[in-house]
């Protein structure tokens, strides 16, 4: 079993002035890699910012023999989010591995929620990362090598009450994370996403203090890692928390074929439950996989 090692490797971290954004850095630097650490220095709900945070993990991984250099950004801005990926290519020449990390909450029921807030999320979650790996595409796809891990959440995968901004946001980063995986295939960029469950400032107060411990951010950096290397998988969505580490798919059953008639919605309602029946599903390598399954059903029915 071979060590992963990140040796020669330039990373950009978001989000990694604390939490698990500054273990996934630390990480990172302990195996090799030279880290951009960037981070908004703002509150868990976006507000405020400095670069003290992001410095702050520099500092560390320098004093353990690394090397790293902080960044301030926001991800929502990109032209200062280029200037980020310019600053790494200037200091060390390439990106290799980008962890799109950064993110913001501002939890309410939807009855409850201000579009602001909703936009707000969606903005820093889904446009930041699109900031961000726009900004690294170019220049991965040049050295026709790149690393990108989206971190998505259970939270998009299957829903949590209080979070629909977050939910939306964090869902549509694994459908960012199909295509692009799809799309960076001929030039050697592998897109994947990690489902973390972590004690964070985003989780503090919402769980036991014993659920916590075990929830350390620590647990969840081995998915990064393999995520992140040069073995790494594409189109995957890692999940981790706990030690623990499982895989989440977007499935597909086999369906049934109705044709298309003046009763097809009642015939389609009394055998919703064989449309919907797991037995025989299977995970789409792209999503021409619906339509091919359609279309052949509907030829066979013709015969």
């Amino acid at each position: 079993m071979s060590k992963l090692d990140f040796t020669g490797r330039v990373a950009i971290v978001t989000g990694a002035g604390g939490g698990l954004g500054k273990q996934h850095a630390l990480a990172l630097a302990r195996r090799g890699a030279k880290v951009v650490v960037n981070d908004l220095g703002g509150a868990v709900d976006g507000a405020g910012g400095s670069v003290t945070a992001a410095q702050a993990v520099v500092d560390e991984i320098r004093a353990a023999g690394g090397e790293a250099i902080a960044n301030g950004a926001s991800v929502t801005d990109f032209a200062a989010v280029e200037a980020m990926v310019q600053q790494a290519i200037d200091a060390w020449g390439r990106v290799d591995i980008l962890v799109n990390n950064a993110g913001i909450l501002r939890d309410k029921s939807f009855s409850k929620m201000e579009l602001a807030d909703f936009r707000l999320v969606v903005d820093v979650h889904l446009m930041g990362a699109v900031n961000c790996t726009k900004a690294v595409w170019p220049h991965m796809n040049a050295q026709k090598y790149g690393r990108i891990v989206m971190t998505t959440s259970s939270s998009g995968l299957y829903g949590n009450f209080g979070q629909s901004n977050y939910g939306a946001a964090k869902l549509a980063l694994v459908g960012l994370m199909q295509t692009l995986s799809l799309e960076g295939a001929k030039n050697n960029i592998h897109v994947n996403c990690l489902a973390p469950t972590a004690a964070t400032r985003m989780t503090e107060g919402l769980m036991p203090a014993e659920v916590l411990a075990a929830l350390k951010p620590e647990a969840v950096v081995p998915a990064m890692l393999v995520l992140a290397a040069e073995t790494a998988p594409t189109r995957t969505i890692l999940c981790a928390g706990a030690g623990t580490y499982e895989a989440a798919h977007i499935t597909l059953t086999e369906g049934v074929h109705l044709g298309l008639t003046e009763d097809t919605p009642e015939r389609l309602a009394a055998r919703l439950s064989e449309v919907t029946d797991r037995h025989g599903e299977q995970v789409p390598q792209s999503g021409a996989a619906q339509g091919t399954n359609e279309v052949s059903k509907a030829m066979a029915a013709q015969r």
